[in-house]
């Protein structure tokens, strides 16, 4: 069988299981996608492009591969979304309880669901960011309430959550949102103290789910639902290291990249801003018990 690469090319002695701080769990999902299909090769795609990441950060002067990246293989989820859902629970709940911190790499983004109820059960009072161009708050879409387009409805039946860089919803999502807690993409573009303002509503334990159409198709094309009016690098990073630096965040997930083979360029923005975030979150201080 074909070895699985690791996250960024790393060696034995930086990917080992045992010595390895962090975790990536590939999910490659994408049967409720309602578009573009092609999400379920995204987490190859990005592991591939890792191996062009530089391992020193420029911006913190951090190699935060020191602290130990493992990548496991595919997680199988040829199942229904639901069962899905419940599996990739069960997955990240065991690697949690073996003491990792889990970026979780979709596939579409109902893959997210099961990674919140994870560390919700694990992290007391946690609160969930979410970048993405959609709400995501349909109860339930072409008959399944485990959709992509429902994934924030059944998130915040687990805990609460702040959603920016939104500029896409229907009526019933409209509805359904807390306007204290969505920032449009149009609201924030160009402005200051927006990022404060996010923080601010965040709990102390976060987890964050990145759907890559946040950003603009500019930059991200490769998705199943572009959205025009989207956020550019600078400012999503200014606010996942504000975000790192103000609260504690326990996990990640990457979801919703559709590589394309002419363009690999987007398929590398995913694997350097896993590398960053990773690198804003643990930098040099030790991995503590996250429990």
């Amino acid at each position: 069988m074909k070895r699985f690469n690791n996250f960024a090319d790393l060696g034995p002695s930086s990917s080992g299981w045992v010595a390895s701080s962090i975790v990536i769990l590939p999910v490659p999902y994408d049967r409720t996608s309602t578009w573009v299909k092609g999400a379920d090769k995204g987490p190859a795609a990005v592991i591939s492009a890792s191996s062009a990441v530089e391992l020193y950060d420029i911006e913190t002067g951090q190699e935060v591969y020191r602290q130990g990246i493992h990548t496991l293989a595919p997680l199988p989820v040829k199942m229904s979304p639901a069962e899905m859902v419940r599996r990739v629970k069960e997955k990240v709940s065991g690697l949690l309880d073996a003491g990792k911190f889990v970026v979780t790499l979709g596939g579409e983004h109902s893959v997210s669901i099961g990674p919140v109820h994870a560390h919700s059960a694990r992290f007391k009072g946690l609160s969930v960011l979410q970048l993405d161009a959609h709400a995501d708050l349909r109860d339930e879409y072409e008959g399944s309430r485990y959709n992509h387009a429902c994934v924030m409805a059944r998130v915040k039946e687990i805990c609460p959550a702040v959603q920016v860089g939104i500029r896409s919803m229907c009526a019933e999502e409209k509805d359904k949102s807390d306007p204290e807690d969505i920032f449009f993409a149009r609201d924030i573009a160009g402005k200051n103290g927006w990022i404060d303002e996010v923080a601010g509503r965040l709990s102390g334990n976060v987890y964050v789910t990145i759907d890559l159409d946040v950003f603009d198709p500019s930059i991200m094309p490769s998705t199943g639902t572009p959205e025009p009016g989207g956020l550019t690098w600078y400012p999503v990073m200014q606010l996942l290291r504000a975000v790192a630096e103000k609260k504690n965040i326990v996990g990640f997930d990457v979801v919703e990249l559709c590589p394309n083979k002419s363009n690999r360029a987007p398929d590398f923005l995913a694997a350097k801003l896993i590398y960053k975030f990773l690198g804003y979150i643990h930098g040099e201080k030790k991995i503590e018990d996250r429990g």
